[in-house]
Protein backbone atom coordinates (compact mmCIF):
# COMPACT_ATOMS: atom_id res chain seq x y z
CA UNK A 1 0.00 0.00 0.00
CA UNK A 2 1.47 3.38 -1.05
CA UNK A 3 1.30 5.95 1.73
CA UNK A 4 2.27 8.90 -0.44
CA UNK A 5 1.64 9.36 -4.12
CA UNK A 6 4.69 9.84 -6.35
CA UNK A 7 3.82 12.96 -8.35
CA UNK A 8 6.30 14.63 -10.68
CA UNK A 9 6.45 17.58 -8.25
CA UNK A 10 5.48 16.59 -4.70
CA UNK A 11 4.76 20.16 -3.59
CA UNK A 12 2.77 23.14 -4.81
CA UNK A 13 4.90 25.42 -7.00
CA UNK A 14 3.71 28.42 -4.93
CA UNK A 15 4.30 26.84 -1.53
CA UNK A 16 6.92 27.94 1.02
CA UNK A 17 8.87 24.78 0.17
CA UNK A 18 9.00 25.80 -3.50
CA UNK A 19 10.33 29.21 -2.46
CA UNK A 20 12.97 27.61 -0.23
CA UNK A 21 14.03 25.24 -3.00
CA UNK A 22 14.56 28.22 -5.33
CA UNK A 23 16.60 30.03 -2.67
CA UNK A 24 18.76 26.94 -2.18
CA UNK A 25 19.26 26.52 -5.93
CA UNK A 26 20.35 30.16 -6.26
CA UNK A 27 22.76 29.83 -3.31
CA UNK A 28 24.39 26.75 -4.85
CA UNK A 29 24.73 28.34 -8.30
CA UNK A 30 28.20 29.48 -9.21
CA UNK A 31 29.21 32.91 -8.07
CA UNK A 32 30.57 34.90 -10.97
CA UNK A 33 34.33 35.37 -11.30
CA UNK A 34 33.99 39.12 -10.86
CA UNK A 35 32.14 38.66 -7.56
CA UNK A 36 34.80 36.19 -6.40
CA UNK A 37 37.55 38.68 -7.27
CA UNK A 38 35.77 41.52 -5.47
CA UNK A 39 35.16 39.37 -2.39
CA UNK A 40 38.82 38.25 -2.34
CA UNK A 41 40.05 41.86 -2.55
CA UNK A 42 37.66 42.99 0.18
CA UNK A 43 38.57 40.03 2.40
CA UNK A 44 42.29 40.69 2.04
CA UNK A 45 41.95 44.41 2.76
CA UNK A 46 39.74 43.70 5.77
CA UNK A 47 42.11 41.07 7.20
CA UNK A 48 45.15 43.35 6.83
CA UNK A 49 43.37 46.36 8.37
CA UNK A 50 42.20 44.25 11.33
CA UNK A 51 45.21 42.01 12.03
CA UNK A 52 48.16 44.16 10.89
CA UNK A 53 47.19 47.62 12.13
CA UNK A 54 50.73 48.79 12.95
CA UNK A 55 52.40 47.59 9.75
CA UNK A 56 50.64 46.44 6.59
CA UNK A 57 47.50 48.49 7.22
CA UNK A 58 49.67 51.61 7.17
CA UNK A 59 51.74 50.64 4.12
CA UNK A 60 49.36 48.74 1.81
CA UNK A 61 46.43 50.67 0.39
CA UNK A 62 43.07 48.88 0.36
CA UNK A 63 42.95 49.36 -3.42
CA UNK A 64 46.32 47.63 -3.90
CA UNK A 65 44.74 44.15 -3.86
CA UNK A 66 44.10 42.29 -7.13
CA UNK A 67 41.53 39.50 -6.77
CA UNK A 68 41.58 36.12 -8.49
CA UNK A 69 38.67 33.66 -8.74
CA UNK A 70 38.70 30.21 -7.19
CA UNK A 71 40.32 27.37 -9.11
CA UNK A 72 38.05 24.44 -9.84
CA UNK A 73 38.86 20.88 -10.77
CA UNK A 74 36.16 18.40 -11.79
CA UNK A 75 33.47 20.85 -10.66
CA UNK A 76 34.82 21.18 -7.11
CA UNK A 77 36.89 24.00 -5.66
CA UNK A 78 40.54 23.11 -5.50
CA UNK A 79 41.70 26.56 -4.32
CA UNK A 80 39.60 29.35 -2.84
CA UNK A 81 39.50 32.80 -4.40
CA UNK A 82 42.56 34.86 -3.47
CA UNK A 83 44.06 38.32 -3.74
CA UNK A 84 47.60 39.60 -4.16
CA UNK A 85 49.25 42.95 -3.48
CA UNK A 86 52.59 43.98 -4.95
CA UNK A 87 54.86 45.49 -2.29
CA UNK A 88 57.76 46.57 -4.49
CA UNK A 89 61.21 45.05 -4.91
CA UNK A 90 59.68 41.85 -6.24
CA UNK A 91 57.78 41.06 -3.00
CA UNK A 92 54.09 40.15 -2.96
CA UNK A 93 51.42 39.46 -0.39
CA UNK A 94 48.98 36.64 -1.09
CA UNK A 95 45.73 36.31 0.87
CA UNK A 96 43.16 33.55 0.77
CA UNK A 97 40.75 31.75 3.06
CA UNK A 98 41.40 28.20 4.13
CA UNK A 99 38.08 26.46 4.63
CA UNK A 100 37.49 23.11 6.28
CA UNK A 101 34.51 21.48 7.93
CA UNK A 102 36.49 20.91 11.12
CA UNK A 103 37.97 24.41 11.51
CA UNK A 104 35.64 26.65 9.51
CA UNK A 105 37.26 29.49 7.56
CA UNK A 106 40.40 31.37 8.51
CA UNK A 107 42.61 33.92 6.78
CA UNK A 108 45.96 32.84 5.35
CA UNK A 109 48.44 35.60 4.52
CA UNK A 110 51.65 34.71 2.71
CA UNK A 111 54.65 36.88 1.92
CA UNK A 112 56.23 35.88 -1.40
CA UNK A 113 59.86 36.94 -1.65
CA UNK A 114 62.41 36.62 -4.46
CA UNK A 115 65.39 34.41 -3.68
CA UNK A 116 68.94 35.73 -3.61
CA UNK A 117 69.87 33.19 -6.33
CA UNK A 118 67.53 34.95 -8.77
CA UNK A 119 65.86 31.74 -9.95
CA UNK A 120 62.65 31.71 -7.95
CA UNK A 121 60.55 32.82 -5.04
CA UNK A 122 60.01 31.63 -1.47
CA UNK A 123 56.64 31.81 0.26
CA UNK A 124 56.42 32.55 3.98
CA UNK A 125 53.13 32.22 5.85
CA UNK A 126 52.56 35.19 8.14
CA UNK A 127 50.56 34.31 11.26
CA UNK A 128 50.77 37.55 13.24
CA UNK A 129 52.07 41.07 13.00
CA UNK A 130 55.02 40.14 15.26
CA UNK A 131 55.98 37.32 12.87
CA UNK A 132 55.79 39.75 9.95
CA UNK A 133 58.10 42.22 11.69
CA UNK A 134 60.60 39.43 12.50
CA UNK A 135 60.63 38.23 8.91
CA UNK A 136 61.03 41.75 7.53
CA UNK A 137 63.95 42.32 9.91
CA UNK A 138 65.58 39.14 8.58
CA UNK A 139 64.99 40.21 4.97
CA UNK A 140 66.21 43.78 5.43
CA UNK A 141 69.96 43.04 4.95
CA UNK A 142 69.19 41.35 1.60
CA UNK A 143 66.77 44.09 0.49
CA UNK A 144 63.78 41.76 0.67
CA UNK A 145 65.41 38.68 -0.84
CA UNK A 146 65.21 35.32 0.94
CA UNK A 147 68.55 33.61 1.46
CA UNK A 148 69.06 30.67 -0.87
CA UNK A 149 69.68 27.25 0.68
CA UNK A 150 70.47 24.32 -1.65
CA UNK A 151 69.69 21.76 1.07
CA UNK A 152 66.03 22.77 1.40
CA UNK A 153 63.16 22.73 -1.06
CA UNK A 154 63.87 26.42 -1.27
CA UNK A 155 62.97 28.84 -4.04
CA UNK A 156 62.43 26.05 -6.56
CA UNK A 157 59.17 25.17 -4.82
CA UNK A 158 57.67 28.49 -5.93
CA UNK A 159 58.46 29.34 -9.55
CA UNK A 160 58.66 32.91 -10.78
CA UNK A 161 55.18 34.30 -11.43
CA UNK A 162 54.10 34.82 -15.03
CA UNK A 163 53.92 38.35 -16.37
CA UNK A 164 50.40 39.73 -16.02
CA UNK A 165 49.27 42.54 -18.35
CA UNK A 166 49.26 45.85 -16.53
CA UNK A 167 50.98 44.49 -13.41
CA UNK A 168 54.44 45.54 -12.33
CA UNK A 169 57.14 42.90 -12.43
CA UNK A 170 60.28 43.38 -10.38
CA UNK A 171 59.28 46.95 -9.67
CA UNK A 172 58.75 47.96 -13.33
CA UNK A 173 55.43 48.46 -15.05
CA UNK A 174 54.61 46.02 -17.83
CA UNK A 175 51.94 45.55 -20.46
Amino acid sequence: MDVLPDPARPYDPHSPLACLMEIAAAAVDEVGEEEERDAAETGAAHHVSRAYTSSLAQAVDCDAWQGYPSVREHGARRFEASAVAFLGGGLWLHHTLRISEADGAFDVLTLVTPCTCGRGYTDITIDTEDVLIEILAELRPTYGRSLHDDSLPDCHSVPSPPALPGWPRNGRSIG
